[in-house]
C-alpha cells in the first residue's frame, strides 16, 4: 500500500461523494456513485447497498473492483483497489449504516423505500494516490487542517461538568450547557429537546444560536436525525448532510417520475439551520429511559469529528441525570428569583385561543404552544378570568386530572419552563413568575380574553 486507510479518515465522511467501478464477465465495465463508504479497521472498507443491481451481479461474477474517494479539504483523490469479501445484514455495523441511511430518508419522505439492503465489506488490497489530479501546493504550504486548540478534553470535560454540578435549577442548568459547549468547542448551534407526554414527539426546550425560533419546535419520534436517535437511544453524527439529502431526493425524483408518489411521505424540513452540512445528535438516558435529545448542528463539513460523538455521550449522561436530579428537587429548592427587563412597557389587550381538539393555544392571532403546557395556560387563564386569582403551586397543578400529566416523572417543570419562555417570545406582556418553593404567579401587563373551542 502507498497509503494507509487511517490517513484517510477524512475520505469517508460521506462529505464528496465516492465512486465504485465493476467489471461484468464479458468486460463490461459499470461506475455508480456511492451512497456510504465508510473504514471499517485498517484493511477493510464497508459500502452501502441500497440500489446496486448491476454491480451486485458484477461483484458476485466478479469479486474486484476499485473504488474513488476524495478528500474534503486538500480535494485529493484516491483510488481503492477491493476485493469483496461478504454481505452483512444483521450485525452492528449494518445496523449503523442502516440508522444514517433511515435517518436522511425520512427528511425526503423516503422512509422504507430508501433503505439499506447490506453492508457490503470489501478488502483494500491496494490504496494509490491519483497524481496530477490537483496542481501541486504552493511552497511550504500545509495540506493538514487546523490543529486542535490548547483546551484538552479533560479540562473541556471538567468545564462542562461543573456548569451541570453548579446549576441551582432546571432552566439555569439548560443555558449554562449550550454555553459551555459553545464557549469550550465552538458548536454555534445547539438545542436540547426532550420527550413530551405523548413518548411519540420531541419538543424544543432551550436553543442557541438560533434566535426566538429555537424554543418549541418539534421532532417526531422516528423521523430524521434527530427522532431516530429518540427511537434507537444511539448517538448518530452525519456528515455532508447536504449531499445526502441530494442523493435522497434524486432517488424521490426517479420514483415520483415511474408513479410510485403516492406511497411517498411529505420532505421534513431539518430543524434548526436551513442549510446543516453537519448534525450530531445524542441521546439524553438516565437508565436506558429517554428523557430527550441533545442536538448539535454546524455549516461546516467537518465539524463534528468522531472523537466529538463519544466525548459528548458523556456530558450527555450528565446532562440527563441533572435534568433528572433538578426536576426532583424542584420543590425542595428556593425558586429562582423573577427575571428583569420582561415586562412590556405598555399595557395591551391579549386574545388567547384554545381548542380543545388538540389543547393548542394561539394568542393574537399566532401559534403559542400545545399538549400538557397548553391546558396549563388555559386552566392558568381561567382561574385569573373567573376567580381573580394569579399565584399557583407546583402542587395543585399536580393533583389536577384535567391536566393529563402522568403519574411518574410528570417533568412539569420542564412544561412551565417551556411555556415561560414561549410567553416571553411570542406574548411577552403575560408572564409566569416564581415567588416562593414551588409557587409562581400569573402576571399581565393588560387586560385579556379567552376563548375556547372543540374544533381542532
Amino acid at each position: 500500500m502507498i497509503a494507509k486507510l487511517p490517513a484517510l479518515a477524512r475520505c469517508f465522511q460521506g462529505i464528496l461523494p465516492g465512486a465504485l467501478a465493476t467489471c461484468a464477465p464479458d468486460g463490461t465495465p459499470n461506475v455508480t456513485y456511492l451512497s456510504q463508504i465508510r473504514q471499517v479497521d485498517e484493511r477493510h472498507v464497508a459500502i452501502s447497498r441500497q440500489f446496486f443491481n448491476k454491480t451486485s451481479r458484477n461483484l458476485e461474477a466478479n469479486p474486484r473492483a476499485t473504488a474513488t474517494v476524495f478528500d474534503p479539504v486538500t480535494f485529493e483523490q484516491w483510488k481503492l483497489g477491493l476485493r469483496y469479501v461478504r454481505s452483512e445484514t444483521d450485525t452492528p455495523l449494518f445496523v449503523e449504516m442502516a440508522l444514517r441511511v433511515e435517518a436522511i430518508a425520512s427528511h425526503t419522505g423516503m422512509k422504507g423505500i430508501f433503505r439499506l439492503l447490506s453492508a457490503d465489506v470489501c478488502e483494500v488490497e491496494w490504496v494509490r494516490p491519483v497524481t496530477g489530479f490537483l496542481a501541486p501546493l504552493p511552497e511550504g504550504a500545509c495540506a493538514d487542517g487546523p490543529t486542535t486548540g490548547p483546551m484538552t478534553e479533560i479540562r473541556a470535560l471538567s468545564l462542562v461538568s461543573c456548569r451541570i454540578n453548579r446549576a441551582a435549577d432546571l432552566e439555569s442548568l439548560l443555558e449554562d450547557v449550550l454555553a459551555a459547549l459553545d464557549e469550550v468547542f465552538g458548536f454555534r448551534h445547539s438545542m436540547l429537546l426532550l420527550l413530551d407526554e405523548t413518548g411519540r414527539s420531541l419538543t424544543t426546550i432551550a436553543s442557541r444560536g438560533y434566535g426566538e425560533s429555537g424554543v418549541g419546535a418539534e421532532v417526531a419520534v422516528a423521523q430524521g436525525l434527530i427522532g431516530t436517535v429518540a427511537a434507537t437511544g444511539a448517538p448518530m453524527r452525519v456528515s455532508g448532510m447536504e449531499a445526502l439529502l441530494r442523493y435522497s431526493r434524486a432517488v424521490r425524483g426517479t420514483v415520483e417520475a415511474a408513479g410510485g408518489g403516492a406511497g411517498l411521505r411529505r420532505e421534513i424540513p431539518l430543524p434548526g439551520l436551513p442549510h446543516a452540512e453537519s448534525q450530531l445528535a445524542l441521546p439524553l438516558l438516565v437508565e436506558e429511559r429517554l428523557l430527550g435529545v441533545l442536538a448539535l448542528e454546524s455549516g461546516d463539513p467537518l465539524a463534528f469529528e468522531e472523537w466529538h460523538e463519544s466525548f459528548l455521550l458523556v456530558l450527555a449522561n450528565q446532562i440527563a441525570m441533572g435534568i433528572e436530579r433538578l426536576s426532583e428537587e424542584a420543590e425542595k429548592e428556593p425558586a429562582p428569583p423573577a427575571r428583569a427587563g420582561t415586562a412590556a412597557p405598555a399595557a395591551a389587550a391579549h386574545a388567547f385561543l384554545y381548542y380543545e381538539a388538540d389543547d393548542c393555544v394561539f394568542v393574537d392571532g399566532e401559534y403559542l404552544i400545545r399538549n400538557v403546557p397548553g391546558r396549563i395556560l388555559r386552566k392558568l387563564l381561567r382561574a385569573a378570568r373567573d376567580e381573580g386569582r394569579r399565584e399557583f403551586t407546583n402542587r395543585e397543578l399536580r393533583l389536577d386530572a384535567s391536566l393529563g400529566l402522568p403519574t411518574v416523572k410528570d417533568n412539569l417543570e420542564t412544561r412551565l419552563i417551556l411555556l415561560r419562555r414561549r410567553l416571553e417570545e411570542k406574548c411577552p406582556g403575560v408572564r409566569l413568575v416564581p415567588v416562593a418553593r414551588g409557587r409562581f404567579a400569573l402576571e399581565m401587563d393588560g387586560a385579556f380574553t379567552l376563548e375556547e373551542r372543540r374544533g381542532a
